[in-house]
């Protein structure tokens, strides 16, 4: 049990995030502690006095701490990137900082500007069939920071975000104020395109975009049919365009 809750590598795989392996460690000390109180033998703690000594109210201190650093939101942002790297993979030489940085997927279909000035830059899954398309300006929200930051300063207007997760639980604080959500993972019936579709928000799902770039105007081709539940099993291709606008 003890190795259990401070092996970080279980298994020989590396550790789901820092986050949980913060949490390990705090129930470690946990344990250490009260099990250093007592001064009795392992056994005799594990099956008869951890129950009165460990309480409910321990754990709920432990995760009250851990959710008061601000990372409540890591395991959301980063578990995408970690399982479909090559759906979030930058530019080259281009930092996750940087305003020139954009996902550069290798199955991105990219044309040529049509007679209004778009280029297509990827397609994706459209979540809701709307009446007209959506326009609006890109930006990237990949991180609990970049979450906490709009929480402080407010979603700037026409925002379409564009998201590695499709749990939804990264960006659920700020969701309702988006214009419209571009993400890079999941299917329309993930957590991410149940809240936008609940909320009116134009969505895209498995987005598969190259060369779009914080602060450019995007258009979501959410007119497109939404793609239903028998398309995905029977692997038949129902996607919506996205395009980058003239500025």
């Amino acid at each position: 049990m003890t190795k259990l809750l401070v092996d970080s590598d279980k298994y020989g795989e590396p550790s789901a995030s820092v986050i949980v392996d913060a949490y390990h460690a705090a129930i470690h000390d946990l344990i250490r502690r009260k099990l250093n109180t007592v001064g009795d033998d392992w056994a005799s703690f594990v099956f008869d006095k951890s129950y009165d000594l460990i309480t409910a109210k321990d754990f709920a201190a432990i995760e009250k701490k851990l959710l008061d650093t601000g990372h409540r939101f890591d395991w959301s942002a980063m578990i995408s990137v970690r399982e479909r790297p090559e759906a979030y993979k930058p530019a080259t030489g281009v930092g996750e900082d940087s305003k020139d940085f954009s996902f550069e997927h290798p199955e991105a279909v990219v044309a040529a500007a049509d007679g209004q000035g778009r280029e297509q830059r990827g397609i994706g899954d459209n979540v809701v069939k709307y009446p007209a398309n959506l326009a609006g300006i890109a930006r990237y929200i990949r991180s609990s920071d970049r979450v906490l930051e709009l929480l402080t300063s407010g979603v700037p207007a026409d925002t379409v975000a564009i998201i590695d997760d499709s749990g939804g639980t990264l960006t659920a604080p700020i969701l309702e104020q988006f214009k419209g959500v571009i993400c890079a993972g999941g299917t329309v019936r993930s957590h991410l395109g149940i809240l936008t579709r609940e909320y009116g928000i134009p969505c895209v799902m498995n987005a598969k975009i190259s060369g779009i770039k914080e602060g450019d105007r995007v258009e979501i081709e959410c007119t497109a049919p939404a793609k239903t539940a028998e398309a995905y099993q029977t692997g038949v291709e129902m996607t919506a365009k996205v395009w980058r606008l003239a500025k």
